[in-house]
């Protein structure tokens, strides 16, 4: 991994705030403002933040034609914007010669995003930039599970079925059982969701950190019994994807401030809290390893990534995560 969680900042503000789901609710907004005060809006009275992404992706299909404009028209502002993103990114000595970019996050989950994210591959094309968009090939629900296998060792899961991942976001926290399928593929291109337990935490007024620590451990321990009951052997090891910059000791330095609460403190440590409330897990002591969640998500891809020397990761989501990687194969450096 060559950077992650990298925060990019001009006279305009953070980069991240032009790339990310708030950014397309507000460019939709201001298109539709000046058509709201003229009483011809053609999407309605409701707010832009309350129109669902079902509804948006309808429109596209069924939608009349003022309807389908509006859309679009947000739909291409936002491309325009996630493209200068993307050139600011490539700009950094640690994405440069980047090949492919993935993209993750709930927005990716929509037909607006695909859509949003197709026509900025098509804007990088037609301006010779040399960097492919790629979609998420899993479902980002899933793949901020399933990459948390491609933290440990090989080893570590040699005679296991399944590991126990989390993915904590400023919006969801999901817990899910992760069989590994090694007998199937060693590479872990066949590990899969088999179990998933998620929480809107967002939904939740004045909750603390402890309350969604205590919640998050409560689902773990769900999904344990359930092992246990399908007599699918659990690896002792818990990998958890958190935003923000994570310290070697587990605790997150910066990055965290859509959680509930100060997971930021110096006296927080989320393995080590998750850890003392799950010691064991079938009679083995149990290690909790945690990483950037966008990090987690561009680790799914590995399997997917062995032709490419360099590639990165953005994830729409609250925010905009990201992570920019190189393949060991043709890499000095460290990963």
């Amino acid at each position: 991994m060559d950077s992650y969680s990298l925060e990019l900042e001009d006279e305009e503000g953070f980069a991240g705030d032009k790339a990310n789901k708030g950014a397309f609710v507000e460019i939709l907004d201001d298109l539709r403002k000046p058509l709201r005060d003229s009483g011809e809006d053609p999407l309605g009275g409701k707010p832009s933040a309350k129109i669902s992404r079902k509804r948006l992706a309808s429109l596209l299909v069924d939608g009349k034609p003022e309807e389908v404009a509006v859309v679009q028209s947000a739909i291409e502002k936002f491309a325009q914007q996630l493209k200068g993103v993307i050139c600011r990114f490539l700009k950094l000595k640690s994405w440069q010669g980047t090949e492919q970019i993935v993209i993750g996050g709930g927005f990716r989950d929509s037909r607006v995003g695909e859509i949003a994210i197709a026509r900025t591959n098509l804007i990088l094309k037609t301006e010779n930039i040399p960097t492919e968009l790629q979609l998420l090939r899993t479902d980002p629900d899933h793949a901020g599970l399933i990459g948390s296998a491609h933290l440990l060792p090989a080893w570590m899961l040699q005679g296991y079925d399944a590991i126990l991942a989390a993915d904590i976001g400023g919006t969801n926290i999901r817990v899910g059982l992760v069989e590994l399928n090694l007998a199937k593929a060693k590479d872990l291109s066949r590990a899969k969701v088999a179990k998933l337990n998620h929480w809107c935490h967002r939904d939740e007024s004045n909750l603390t950190r402890d309350e969604a620590v205590e919640n998050l451990v409560k689902m773990m321990n769900e999904l344990v019994a359930e092992a246990k009951k399908s007599a699918l052997p659990l690896a002792p090891v818990i990998g958890i994807g958190c935003p923000g910059v994570i310290r070697e000791d587990g605790s997150i330095a910066s990055g965290a401030h859509n959680l509930p609460g100060n997971w930021e403190s110096s006296r927080f440590n989320l393995p080590r809290a998750v850890r003392e409330r799950i010691p064991r897990i079938d009679d083995h002591d149990t290690v909790v390893v945690m990483h950037n969640d966008a990090v987690i998500q561009g680790l799914s891809e590995i399997p997917h990534m062995q032709g490419r020397r360099h590639w990165g990761i953005l994830t729409i989501g609250t925010g905009l995560g990201n992570a920019r990687f190189s393949s060991r194969s043709n890499h000095k450096g460290k990963g």
